[in-house]
């Protein structure tokens, strides 16, 4: 019996080949053997099937090192890159890999993704550290942006404090800033009560003509700053909340986010506080406002349930806000600051009468009565379509399967409550694992930066 020589196959009849078959046959098919491997890793033949093609990268295997260099370095369009800041050894790596990316002219987006704020406060970093920060990441990096020919078109700097300080650097090394069309300058801080402020030119961000997602620590944010960007398409501004200093910082006025509100009917704004534990009580008055458009709020690891946070914000954002977050962890005990503040009804039962855009209410680390649960349900039904909540504080000998019941048909879809084995660890009952917490907070930012 004769066995068919595979690897003997021209090449044009096997481009026809690959032609017939779908993605997932297709990728079978470059199993067979060495040569149609080769084949479908071409440049020339692989265009066609890896079009707007993101590869995850993780630099601690090598394997996936070695692949991209060898084969998708020429084919992706995106590249994520997933790395341990902390590690010397992936940041070595790091550099090699972006020099690469910026000599790719089909890699057009760019991201990393770490679980890690760092060893140090970049304030305090010595010399020889920020000459490896930018040697590793961003004298590369430049290289990359400054590319005219198929410019960079998704940035984002992984909320990385440490990067983000050269966010003006980056903007300036830019070739074709029109052509961008992501840009990620918010950042987890490693003591969010000391910090440096980002100074941004706000000339730089007016370039990017074509801008539709921004997110930026609130400290950067000003009058003229807001006034600037209402010349660009923006479709979503995410703001990430630290400290308040009124010294460094002196807020935006109302006045200015009128205007904006006036400008970006549609957007959607995403305010996100994160070890906040100043900034959650002062909410309204010093961030908010009465015109801060608001459809997304989170609320993250604040320590404190505030009652006129949650109050003034539905009254603030009655016709705007469609989601809220208010997330700590479990032996979270600051949710008796609420309870005792409450005078009248339920917080939550309020913002869901008063919001008549809501449609997702997510709570952890607070106990939520039942009978209020029934009652965001009831005002909101069909429209929410996500309530999540893990602890209840159930009445003795309330049963508990005909309040799952009730849930489910004012809901219109199945409804449990989150059970602690369903947690994510960064929501455990037991002792806080801030590296957990950490990557709890990256992949919410991350999620929130997509337009849906």
């Amino acid at each position: 019996m004769n066995i068919p020589e595979w690897q003997t196959i021209p090449t044009l009849v096997l481009e026809q080949i690959f032609d017939y078959l779908d993605s997932r046959d297709r990728r079978a098919a470059a199993n067979c053997c060495w040569a149609w491997r080769q084949h479908f890793f071409s440049k020339t033949v692989s265009g066609a099937y890896f079009r707007n093609f993101r590869f995850h990268i993780d630099v601690a295997q090598d394997d996936q090192l070695t692949f991209f260099h060898r084969c998708m370095s020429n084919l992706a369009k995106e590249l994520v890159i997933v790395f341990n800041f902390d590690n010397a050894f992936h940041i070595q790596k790091i550099r090699g890999l972006l020099y690469k990316a910026a000599r790719c002219d089909n890699i057009r987006a760019l991201r990393f993704q770490t679980n890690s704020v760092g060893l140090i406060a970049p304030g305090n970093a010595h010399s020889d550290q920020l000459v490896a920060i930018e040697q590793c990441f961003v004298e590369p990096l430049k290289m990359f942006l400054s590319r005219k020919t198929q410019a960079c078109q998704v940035l984002d700097l992984g909320g990385i404090e440490a990067l983000t300080y050269y966010g003006y650097d980056l903007l300036k090394a830019m070739g074709k800033p029109q052509e961008l069309l992501q840009l990620t300058l918010a950042s987890i801080k490693y003591d969010p009560n000391h910090y440096p402020i980002l100074e941004l030119d706000t000339t730089l961000l007016q370039k990017c003509a074509s801008l539709q997602v921004l997110s930026l620590d609130y400290d950067t944010l000003s009058d003229e700053l807001l006034h600037t960007i209402q010349v660009l398409p923006l479709r979503k501004l995410l703001i990430v909340v630290h400290g308040l200093d009124r010294d460094e910082h002196a807020g935006v006025s109302d006045a200015a986010w009128a205007n904006f509100s006036m400008h970006f009917t549609q957007i959607e704004l995403v305010l996100t506080l994160v070890y906040a534990y100043e900034a959650v009580e002062l909410l309204v008055n010093r961030i908010v406002g009465d015109h801060m458009p608001v459809t997304h709020i989170r609320i993250l690891f604040c320590e404190y349930m505030s009652h006129d946070a949650i109050d003034g914000l539905s009254m603030a954002n009655s016709d705007t806000l469609r989601s809220i977050y208010y997330i700590d962890s479990g032996n979270n005990r600051g949710h008796s600051n609420y309870l005792s503040n409450i005078r009248g009804q339920d917080a939550f039962v309020m913002l869901a009468w008063r919001c008549k855009q809501l449609e997702e209410i997510v709570v952890h680390g607070h106990p939520m009565d039942p009978h209020n649960l029934l009652g965001i349900a009831r005002l909101r039904s069909r429209q929410l379509r996500r309530v999540e909540v893990s602890q209840i504080n159930w009445p003795n000998g309330e049963p508990q399967y005909a309040f799952n019941d009730e849930m489910c048909k004012l809901l219109g879809q199945r409804w449990r409550l989150l059970k602690y084995e369903q947690l994510p660890a960064a929501l455990d009952y037991g002792p806080v694992d801030y590296d957990e917490r950490n990557e709890f907070v990256y992949e919410l930012l991350r999620r929130d930066l997509q337009i849906h």
